[in-house]
């Protein structure tokens, strides 16, 4: 995968650790389904809590602006359905 996302100024603030810790999500969670995508996630996000790695609601509105980026309007709203899952587990 591609590592040009984590130059986007809007994450320029980002600690490198989160970074690095996004693009291996990124990679292990590429060609997931979408079925298997949300507890992956929901895994990924309790594993970098345990690992002191926490994200701010800024941190996380930016990556998911960045992720946005590019993507067809099926693909954002596919982002969006996974973050709102998420927020309704949570």
């Amino acid at each position: 995968m591609d590592t040009n996302w984590q130059n986007d100024p809007k994450l320029s603030g980002m600690d490198k650790n989160k970074l690095e810790m996004l693009q291996s999500l990124a990679e292990q969670g590429s060609g997931k389904s979408p079925a298997d995508l949300l507890p992956f996630l929901m895994n990924a996000a309790a594993q970098g809590k345990n690992n002191g790695l926490n994200f701010s609601s800024e941190e996380i509105s930016a990556v998911l602006e960045v992720l946005k980026m590019g993507k067809s309007p099926e693909e954002t709203a596919k982002i969006d359905r996974i973050v709102n899952l998420m927020k309704m587990i949570r």
